[in-house]
């Protein structure tokens, strides 16, 4: 199985977490040598109507402003995909009852693990966070 299909299997936890209310927190993590953006996250916001996401890209650099966009999640998955295995090899969905790891090895193939929950409970993203 390619990782792309295994990412295939993960969003369908990150989609399956946002219609049960449990998704918490979803971040891009563990950078292919030191680019200088540094995660990306994403996080539940309040909105009417569609479920949407704060995105937010996290720099390394302090002079590169981090940058943010309200987006619905497949403008976000949009986002996501064109930094998978290129820039990060880890996606981490945290829910409110268990978190759950997409990697990429270095043979490309993608794995799917499940852990204990880190959120009690689902914050709403603010600007500031």
């Amino acid at each position: 199985m390619t990782y792309q299909e295994d990412f295939v299997l993960f969003w369908e936890q990150v989609k399956e977490s946002i219609q049960e209310g449990r998704f918490a927190k979803l971040t891009m993590a563990k950078t292919i040598g030191k680019p200088n953006l540094k995660n990306i996250f994403l996080r539940p916001l309040a909105s009417e109507g569609d479920f949407k996401v704060l995105l937010k890209l996290r720099y390394r650099l302090k002079e590169t402003e981090d940058v943010e966009e309200e987006l619905t999640l497949e403008q976000a998955l949009e986002v996501l995909k064109p930094h998978l295995k290129k820039s990060f090899l880890t996606v981490l969905l945290f829910t409110t009852t268990k978190d759950v790891t997409f990697k990429i090895n270095k043979k490309g193939i993608g794995s799917i693990t499940e852990g204990a929950p880190t959120f009690q409970d689902v914050r709403l993203a603010d600007r500031d966070w």
